[in-house]
């Protein structure tokens, strides 16, 4: 009775068209988006001064799966990098984050998104509120560096991704030099439909990096700001280097919930094309000066 007299009111109010406009925007304001958007809390940042640290790997000629070996050539030779101070996200960027910052911008939601959210609150009830936590995921390249301008930060470079997750020592982890365990990151996991399995981006604080950052092993892989190359460790500058000038795939650091423990080194690289959503995928913004 109550709705239908509201209903009436509006159209009394407004005419047809306005009444039927005010309807779909109160259906959007409750949507599964909406409501995970209205629950995003934005990340701290965290200081990572200048100076130099150890960028690479050394070759070794041990054996060829160890977590002192290098993964693959890309990640060669090891070398010692100075960089400015700069600022990076505590946490990678959450799908609340994501989502308010696609709806401020009038972005769509992407289809793969929208069929995951739908999935996880009819099929798995999960909460929207929960769900705001994850991180955001099947974000393109230009999306991920869009959204950290659109913040006053953008992405970091695979130097300053490197050292905020290493430290200055080139540990072989974010956490040291433990083999990876499920109290320490998110990896290994394995879903038949390719349900991101993940945590809050805020959750694992036993395996911080030196800088105090969540999930850089596991959890979502991270979108840099660097075009990958193949051998640019072995050419590029020895202060504030920040990739190819041009090339074919994004640089994507970190490992994901789906990665094998070697894949969760510090130093171990990867490429994406940069127009790829993968629910494998996020990222986390930086900002340059110390405070």
């Amino acid at each position: 009775m109550v709705q239908g007299a509201l209903s009436f009111f509006l159209l009394v109010a407004v005419g047809w068209h306005g009444w039927a406009h005010s309807r779909l925007v109160a259906f959007e304001d409750f949507s599964p988006a909406e409501q995970i958007a209205r629950s995003a809390v934005s990340s701290p940042l965290e200081v990572v001064p200048e100076g130099f640290f150890l960028m690479g790997t050394a070759h070794h000629g041990g054996k060829p799966y160890g977590f002192e070996t290098q993964y693959d050539d890309t990640e060669q030779p090891r070398r010692r990098i100075w960089l400015n101070a700069f600022l990076i996200d505590r946490y990678e960027v959450s799908l609340g984050e994501y989502l308010r910052w696609l709806q401020a911008e009038q972005r769509p939601l992407p289809k793969e998104l929208r069929d995951l959210i739908n999935h996880m609150i009819t099929v798995h009830a999960v909460q929207p509120a929960a769900l705001a936590h994850w991180p955001a995921l099947y974000v393109t390249w230009q999306e991920a560096s869009a959204f950290c301008r659109a913040q006053g930060k953008r992405l970091p470079t695979e130097a300053e991704w490197e050292k905020a997750a290493r430290g200055v020592h080139g540990q072989l982890f974010p956490w040291g030099s433990q083999a990876p365990s499920p109290i320490l990151a998110r990896f290994g996991q394995y879903h038949v439909h390719e349900i991101p399995l993940v945590e809050p981006v805020e959750s694992r604080k036993e395996g911080r990096s030196p800088y105090g950052l969540h999930h850089m092993a596991g959890n979502a892989a991270e979108w840099v700001a660097d075009w990958f190359g193949t051998d640019y460790y072995a050419i590029m500058p020895t202060t504030n280097p920040s990739g190819p000038s041009t090339g074919r795939y994004k640089s994507v650091r970190g490992g994901s919930w789906k990665s094998s423990p070697q894949m969760l080194r510090a130093a171990t690289r990867g490429g994406a094309l940069p127009e790829q959503r993968a629910a494998t995928i996020g990222f986390r913004c930086a900002k340059s000066g110390g405070s």
